[in-house]
């Protein structure tokens, strides 16, 4: 709409080329107006309803949810040691614990329901049995690899996942138990959140940089894409249906997305002046949506890549905390979340 109108105008500058200087500076005003905003919010955003449950297991910090094939919700308690689960019919929380100093930081669920963990302080990738509890741990080829952080499946046989500060990106054979290890371009570009895309290549925000990385699977060379801004730091990761990678930007406040077709960025600042955008996740009319996290309470905010606005801002009732990573439910249109505060939350999108 933008590109359009601008050029209108500009045609008009072009054949009346006599006109006068306060004409031409009429013109010139009317262009820059139809400039969109650097912070394009609507008038009176939409707000969502959310509810939370609290988490029995006091100061715990739930974290990390993912959704079942049976539609049942498990995350991990990061200060607790245990992965939960919770039942959104019952409203019952069920507990499995973990090693003694696990500090379990994400949880994935399979096809057949097995729950797999990053044991971030032991250095470990674990796959649970969800009915019994039965733990089979992954370890690592190199000891400086010691702290899994996010986990995403490859939708074959792999699981890849960072490791923010060992540095490295790793791949894990779910059938055989090997592992590969990507070493990063630069010391501490502290690879954080991750995404596979549709072709099979994840994509890696990194937090010590203003880097997105993605990696060949054959080869497994890594590629980096640097943002024009210099004190970016990307947090999370979204990818929508046609494979354009999304980010927040955790340290300047914006959400940006990079096409890898075209190379183009794009990027909107975000709504709250102190932003610390974090969480993020897009749902399946590719709507992109995020938390920030530095605003009390948190908000969670939504944008729509057609219009380009943020169409709906909602505070977290419990205020938050922080709300680090969250997940899309396509069967119930919902977001999925832990805060610090302690609860387990649900977003029920429009």
């Amino acid at each position: 709409m933008y590109p359009m109108q601008k050029y209108g105008f500009m045609l008009l500058l072009v054949f009346f080329t006599t006109a006068s200087a306060a004409q031409f500076t009429t013109q010139q005003a009317l262009i820059e107006e139809l400039e969109p905003p650097v912070n394009p919010i609507v008038e009176n955003p939409l707000q969502l309803e959310i509810t939370e449950w609290p988490v029995p297991w006091q100061d715990s910090r739930p974290r990390d949810p993912d959704v079942a094939p049976n539609g049942v919700i498990w995350l991990v308690g990061q200060g607790g040691d245990y992965a939960a689960r919770f039942d959104p019919e019952s409203k019952e929380f069920r507990q499995q614990t973990l090693p003694p100093g696990t500090g379990p930081h994400n949880l994935i669920i399979d096809w057949d329901g097995s729950l797999w963990i990053a044991g971030n302080r032991q250095a470990f990738i674990g796959k649970m049995n969800s009915t019994t509890g039965e733990l089979t741990r992954f370890t690592f080829p190199d000891e400086s690899a010691r702290d899994p952080h996010t986990l995403v499946f490859s939708g074959k046989d792999e699981i890849w996942f960072t490791m923010q500060w060992s540095n490295y990106v790793g791949r894990l054979n779910k059938r055989s138990g090997h592992v590969d290890l990507v070493p990063m371009q630069t010391e501490q570009a502290r690879p954080y959140g991750i995404r596979m895309d549709s072709k099979g290549h994840p994509w890696v925000a990194l937090l010590g940089t203003n880097g997105l990385a993605t990696i060949d699977p054959k080869s497994l060379e890594l590629k980096v894409i640097y943002l024009p801004r210099e004190d970016a730091r990307l947090r999370r990761l979204a990818i929508t249906h046609d494979d354009v990678v999304w980010y927040t930007d955790y340290a300047q406040g914006f959400i940006g997305s990079y096409d890898p077709a075209s190379g183009e960025i794009k990027e909107w600042k975000t709504p709250s002046e102190r932003s610390g955008p974090y969480a993020m996740a897009a749902d399946n009319l590719g709507r992109v949506w995020f938390v920030e996290s530095w605003p009390q309470p948190n908000l969670l905010v939504g944008f729509d890549p057609l219009f380009g606005t943020f169409f709906s801002v909602t505070p977290i009732p419990s205020g938050g905390g922080t709300v680090r990573h969250m997940v899309y439910d396509p069967a119930r249109n919902s977001l999925w979340f832990g805060t610090d505060t302690n609860n387990l939350a649900q977003a029920i999108l429009p």
